[in-house]
């Protein structure tokens, strides 16, 4: 196949940066991959504590050594909507398993947090640093030493990403991420949003938002917006990791019950104790994350993922960078619309021909990497042409649609609805930092207007309660990146801002901080790197600089005179209040330890790490800031 010469260039300058750190994960799966059947190597007292509790049926098939086991890693809990399926999905497993001649055993289960709970609420400052908690639980689960294959149960924002930077230190498991749906469409995200910006000028009260929030969030399954936790399902399924098609299917449904239980099938048959096996190791690579780039820019995903995909790049020795990410946006166009970046929500998506017609769209195109490995077996990235459904009562593969079924909600590749990715990469005097573009129309994506600076997401709402942001003007939020206080998302902004530029002002957001898979119709540079806690020039920026953003240029910079600019002091305001309170101080380490967005906000030690990403010079931070030894930088 020859791809599309972009693809191929950014593929193979991957692939030669990540030469040595590649070679070290590889290299740290061998003694695990020539081992075989992984608890054969345990002593008997090891092996009968492991099996102690299990069915007499199971039991009998451990004890042998001769058939495969399955983990189970779960993030099940019954508050997220996203995760309460996730209770019925072990005996589902474990019966099919026993029916394929196998067994599955619940491994351990991992913390599972809702953002939209915490936005907005100190215990948004823990969400991004729980992927890390999330891959150190699933090493945890896994570290037993009695599993031939793990099914990854998980579906929303740091979840997913935590669950494959822990399997991927088990390189040599296949594993097979099990998906939970969407639930069904409730009020249109459209009609939401616009209840909130009423609610944010004071036109209803609290009794109707709840209403509204109410009907669109409204029983089991994912939120059914195009964000970070259906943008995490896309990837699963472009990367070649859920069976195909799994993504979107509702919960409760036969057919979810199906793909389920064939997940656990499917699992059992690529273990080592078989011909087709395949470690997840060998699975994720740079080709595969290209894939994923590619995917998450032609259907408008979330900006997490551009934090995300580089710390799960990283877990397999791979290392990706933003300019990856803009080159690869510079010929990928945008073939659907789902809300933010459009009306629709993901079930509509999926009826429209979902994953099956965008993946067969982007193959056709040359615009993915077809030979890869993935867990559906022979065919590579072929396979993920096709749709699940029941024939007769029993699960089968069918052709995915290969013409829209609604062209308001997925487009062609020769006429897409932006010729581009939507994700663009800005840089300047203040720093590195991603715009995501598709969801902006054309006349928002440059602003040049006087800053106001803030230091908390609460500043920036009492101003535009006493009414100081109704002009031209750029907030300039500081201090809101990993190390500072977790990076939290700022998703009580959008409605705000939402509405000035409504009323005609030109406005925009520039932060070291998140906006996630909310970004929508603002202008927002986010992810701005170095963050203002490292030394970040952001934190030079004073009220009325005139700041230049602009999507169409690349640029974000403050128009500043070089000379004065160089002399300003960086001071940093008291951050002591978002270390302490819930649960925030057992934090301290992740904050200390983290590093920046663009090296995925990473707090592990990844394969050849030191070569490619060198550690924070403090002391030159130190000098820089002029701040005392004891100050919380």
């Amino acid at each position: 196949m020859t791809l599309h010469p972009t693809l191929a260039r950014v593929t193979d300058r991957i692939r030669e940066r990540s030469l040595h750190s590649r070679h070290a994960y590889l290299r740290g799966l061998e003694p695990a991959l020539s081992r075989g059947p992984i608890r054969k190597a345990l002593g008997c007292t090891n092996l009968a504590h492991a099996f102690a509790a299990a069915p007499t049926g199971d039991k009998i098939m451990l004890r042998e050594n001769q058939r495969p086991n399955l983990a189970i890693v779960s993030a099940y809990n019954d508050m997220l909507s996203a995760h309460q399926p996730f209770e019925r999905f072990p005996a589902l497993i474990k019966q099919a398993a026993r029916e394929a001649g196998g067994t599955a055993q619940f491994a351990g289960g991992v913390p599972a947090m809702c953002d939209g709970v915490t936005q907005g609420e100190p215990g948004m400052e823990l969400s991004l640093f729980s992927r890390d908690v999330i891959a150190m639980s699933t090493a945890i689960a896994l570290s037993h030493n009695m599993f031939d294959a793990a099914l990854c149960l998980g579906i929303c924002d740091k979840i997913v990403p935590g669950l494959l930077i822990g399997a991927l230190q088990f390189g040599h498991l296949p594993t097979i991420f099990v998906p939970g749906g969407p639930m069904a469409s409730g009020v249109s995200n459209d009609e939401k949003a616009k209840v909130r910006q009423r609610f944010a000028k004071g036109e209803v009260g609290r009794e109707a938002l709840l209403e509204s929030e109410e009907k669109s969030y409204h029983g089991p399954g994912t939120c059914t917006f195009y964000g970070t936790a259906n943008s995490n399902q896309m990837l699963m399924e472009v990367m070649g990791l859920h069976l195909p098609g799994a993504a979107f299917v509702n919960p409760d449904t036969p057919l979810r019950h199906a793909l389920t239980a064939a997940a656990a099938t499917r699992a059992l048959a690529i273990t080592a104790l078989g011909a087709e096996y395949t470690p997840i190791g060998e699975v994720v690579d740079e080709r595969t994350l290209v894939n994923a780039i590619v995917g998450l820019l032609a259907t408008g995903g979330s900006t997490n993922h551009t934090i995300h995909l580089v710390a799960i790049a990283r877990a397999a020795g791979v290392v990706i960078t933003w300019d990856d990410f803009r080159d690869l946006s510079e010929v990928i166009p945008l073939v659907a619309r789902v809300y933010p970046n459009g009306k629709a929500d993901v079930n509509h998506f999926h009826a429209a021909g979902g994953m099956g017609y965008v993946i067969g769209a982007l193959l056709d195109a040359k615009l993915l990497h077809a030979d890869v490995r993935t867990v559906a077996g022979d065919g590579g990235l072929e396979r993920y042409r096709q749709e699940p459904w029941l024939d007769d009562g029993q699960l089968a593969w069918r052709d995915a649609p290969s013409v829209s079924g609604d062209s308001t909600v997925l487009s062609t590749v020769s006429a897409p609805f932006s010729t581009d990715g939507g994700m663009k990469l800005l840089t300047g005097n203040v720093g590195r930092a991603i715009m995501k573009t598709s969801a902006v129309k054309a006349e928002h994506r440059t602003v040049r207007a006087p800053a106001i600076v803030f230091d908390s997401q609460e500043a920036v709402m009492a101003a535009f309660d006493r009414g100081e942001l109704q002009r031209d003007f750029v907030a300039v939020l500081r201090y809101q990146g990993p190390r500072a206080n977790g990076m939290p998302e700022l998703h009580k902004l959008t409605p705000l801002l939402g509405v000035l530029q409504d009323q005609g002002f030109h406005v925009a957001l520039v932060t070291d901080g998140r906006m996630s898979g909310a970004s929508g119709k603002i202008p927002a540079a986010i992810h701005v790197t170095p963050e203002c806690l490292a030394g970040g020039p952001l934190a030079r920026v004073r009220d009325g600089d005139m700041m230049r953003l602009d999507a169409e240029t690349g640029v974000l910079e403050a128009e500043v005179p070089a000379p004065q600019w160089m002399t300003r002091t960086l001071v940093v305001p008291d951050l002591s209040h978002y270390h302490q309170g819930l649960g925030r101080a057992l934090f301290g380490a992740f904050r200390a330890n983290a590093l920046g967005a663009e090296q995925g906000a990473i707090t592990f030690q990844a394969p050849g790490a030191e070569d490619v990403v060198p550690a924070l010079d403090t002391s030159a931070m130190h000098d820089r800031m002029d701040l005392p030894e004891e100050s919380p930088a």
